[in-house]
Parts: C-alpha cells; structure tokens; sequence
C-alpha cells in the first residue's frame, strides 16, 4: 500500500513543472487558518472548508482532536522550489480516523499550485489521516477526466498563506539512503521534522 502510495505521487513529480503560472488561491472568509508548529518553524494554511467540505472537515477533525500533535514530516521529494514534503499519522492505528470519501479537483475546483495541501492516499476514498504540500505547480496532481486509469487525482483542500520557507527547509533537509522501502527508498527524512502542534488561530 505505501509503496504503490508512493509511486503515484512520485509518478506526478517526475513530470515537468507547467510552465504557465497558476493565479495562487486567494484565502477567503469561509477559510479556517490552522498553525502547524513544526521544529523549523510555524507554517500557517488557510483550510478551505466551502470548496472542499468532506476534506477539510477530515482535517479539522486530526487538528481538533490534536491527532497530528507529535507526529511529523517525514518525506521529502523533490529540489528547491519544486517537489512535495509528505506528514501526518503515518498510518498510526492510535491517531487514524476512518477514511473519508475522495473529493477531485474537477468538483472542488481547487488545484495543485504553489503551497497546496492534499491528502495522500492509496486508491480513491482510503486517505486518512497523511498529507502532502506542494511546492511549485504539479496539475498532473488534479483530477484529469480526459486520461486512462487513475485519473481522479489526489484532494486539495487547503493552502500555505505563510511559512513556505519552511516547507522548503523541510523538503532540503537531509535524507536518508537506507530508509523507506521500493520508490520511498532515498526521500525518507533522516531527521523527520516534527510537528509539535496544530491548532485553529482565532
């Protein structure tokens, strides 16, 4: 499971970055800000709880119940400004609520720019309680009805609005040669960074 995980989200790196720039999502007054306090700083996302509902809940509810207190991000893929960087429950059965239902980009209208938040998952509908953030523009990511097989992408439902230096300290930050397994093998953090806590701001 983790490594088949793994390969869909190495699958959508290895493709260019779009050279056109996407507009970046503009917060608004629906949006939840939560803090993430990590061990290299504090990274604020606005939680999109209008366009993406049964996602973002699923996140509120991790934040809300501190299921991400103490756990980490744990993988990083990618170079610089460009690549994803992978944390949450790790598929802990002590902090994992059941799945929730997969919500595609093509309804949501959300995209997989600069700063985005996603749920990492297996197949459609088994994301639980692990999410990446982008770094750079990945629309391979998005729901794409037009392409054979999985096409149906990967949950965006929140967005940096500060603290993407940050991520991509986290994304740099040494990994290991011998940790992960299959395609996961080399984009292990040696030094998982942790989060200390995630909470709603006022």
């Amino acid at each position: 499971m983790i490594r088949q995980l793994a390969l869909l989200l190495l699958a959508a790196l290895t493709l260019s970055p779009a050279l056109a720039q996407v507009e970046a999502t503009v917060p608004n007054p629906a949006d939840v800000r939560v803090a993430l306090d990590t061990e290299k700083g504090q990274i604020i996302v606005a939680v999109h709880t209008d366009k993406a509902p049964v996602t973002a809940a699923n996140f509120l509810k991790y934040v809300d119940q501190k299921r991400l207190d103490g756990t980490a991000f744990y993988r990083g893929v990618g170079a610089a400004d460009y690549g994803f960087v992978q944390g949450g429950a790790q598929n802990d059965p002590k902090r994992i609520l059941p799945p929730i239902k997969h919500e595609p980009t093509t309804q949501t209208g959300l995209t997989h720019d600069d700063g985005a938040l996603s749920m990492a998952r297996y197949a459609p509908g088994s994301a639980t309680g692990d999410f990446f953030i982008v770094l750079g523009q990945m629309p391979a990511m998005d729901a794409r009805p037009d392409a054979p097989g999985d096409n149906v992408g990967f949950a965006v439902f929140a967005h940096v609005v500060e603290g993407l230096d940050v991520v991509k300290a986290i994304l740099i930050a040494p990994k290991s040669p011998t940790k992960g397994e299959g395609v996961m093998k080399g984009q292990m953090l040696e030094a998982p960074v942790k989060i200390l806590t995630a909470r709603r701001l006022p």
